[in-house]
């Protein structure tokens, strides 16, 4: 059977009939792309996914519990000062790098390109989110007398602007030998009466498949080979958009050393019950995040002894992981979460349509469904106005003006 043969009977087995039409009205070399396409394409689980859209999450045979976490404001000086030496240690002795998940682009904030490629107005200056975090690392490195290795996990969306804007910008005077962009994983759209469609570029269209992905992209970009080579131990992994993001911190390092854990995150208080955030918890024993419209109202109002809320530690994407956790996640397959979109396409004469509304269905693991592989895991919760300003959207909560108020109160503070 030849490739075109296969991929024709694969797509027929999907009832994916239209996207077999296509291929006649493509030249060969464009034929010949599809065809790769279409053989390297898990069909099967995404039609299964589509197949099984009206599965969700179920309380009630699932046991939540509340995780403990450590409260850095209630740490005595003298823990402080020995997590601390722990972690210092470990970065003074080259084996700590930083991962940074910058695959999207800033369009919900009015920007064309990379998020990461996003100017703010501080009251140092303006800076580039990147810039910000360069700032970060170059201030550590300083400290520390090292270089921390710096990975940029991007998207094929957005990974060549990403490196011509780094390059432009020399990198923000980071050894560029010191910097590795790696891509997200992908996964095809699929249309909300369950076809492939096809995009611009007349091949099945496709989108960055969530954060999740980062365990997988690790491993087949080289990354985690290149981190065993240059003997890193610890790797932190947060997103491009958090302002007060503390990339670097020996305490949390040294707290989840000191507990024998091999993944740690921060959190911080949650606001109050309706939050509309993400909460640490235990799911059948195991540590997991719960989304705010998943837990029980009940659960949601639980206070313990002290009056502060029970699933009160929220989610700010800022964890940290032995290299031997991300090698053994690496080899794991995380579960699709399923978000409505509105995406172009073209039709079966090549005519491009932009639709009014959402009309396709987006597959997307999470890089926290992947803690459940563990059954423990240190948390470290800190304060909000220190370490959370993220910019999501273009004006009111998480944007540039709250994001930045934070930023700048906190350079008042120093």
């Amino acid at each position: 059977m030849s490739k075109e043969e296969k991929a024709i009977e694969i797509l027929k087995r999907f009832k994916q009939d239209h996207v077999v039409d296509w291929m006649g009205k493509l030249t060969e070399n464009e034929k010949d792309r599809l065809i790769e396409q279409v053989l390297n394409l898990n069909i099967e689980q995404v039609i299964d996914l589509y197949n099984n859209l009206s599965k969700t999450f179920e309380t009630g045979d699932k046991k939540i519990e509340k995780i403990s976490a450590i409260d850095m404001n209630k740490l005595e000086d003298e823990e402080f000062i020995r997590y601390k030496k722990i972690g210092e240690d470990i970065i003074r002795n080259g084996e700590y790098a930083v991962v940074t998940m910058a695959g999207g682009q800033g369009t919900r904030l009015g920007h064309s390109g990379p998020k990461g490629t996003f100017k703010v107005n501080l009251d140092n200056g303006e800076k580039y989110l990147f810039q910000i975090i360069v700032e970060s690392l170059q201030k550590a490195n300083e400290k520390y007398n090292v270089v921390i290795p710096w990975y940029i996990m991007t998207s094929e969306e957005n990974n060549n602007q990403t490196l011509a804007f780094l390059e432009v910008n020399n990198y923000f005077g980071y050894p560029k030998n010191k910097v590795k962009l790696f891509m997200q994983g992908k996964a095809p759209l699929i249309s909300t009466n369950g076809k492939l469609l096809i995009g611009k570029d007349k091949l099945i269209k496709e989108a960055s498949d969530g954060n999740g992905s980062i365990y997988k992209s690790l491993a087949k970009d080289g990354v985690l080979e290149d981190m065993k080579n240059k003997n890193i131990k610890w790797i932190f992994v947060g997103g491009v958009d958090n302002i007060l993001l503390k990339i670097i911190d020996p305490l949390l390092l040294g707290i989840t050393i000191s507990e024998g854990n091999k993944i740690a995150s921060k959190s911080v208080k949650k606001i109050n019950p309706k939050e509309r955030a993400g909460v640490f918890c235990k799911i059948d024993g195991k540590p997991s995040i719960i989304e705010y419209s998943e837990l029980p109202e009940e659960m949601s109002e639980e206070t313990d002894s002290n009056g502060d809320l029970v699933y009160g530690d929220v989610n700010i994407l800022s964890h940290l992981y032995n290299i031997e956790a991300l090698e053994k996640l690496s080899t794991k397959t995380l579960p699709y979460h399923i978000a409505e979109k509105k995406s172009d396409y073209l039709d079966e004469n090549g005519n491009l349509i932009t639709p009014e509304g959402k009309n396709v269905y987006k597959f997307e693991s999470f890089i926290f469904d992947a803690f459940s592989y563990y059954n423990e895991m240190s948390i470290l919760r800190v304060k909000r106005e220190d370490e959370f300003a993220p910019i999501k959207n273009a004006e009111g909560n998480d944007s540039p003006e709250t994001a930045t108020k934070l930023y700048n109160q906190k350079l008042k503070k120093k």
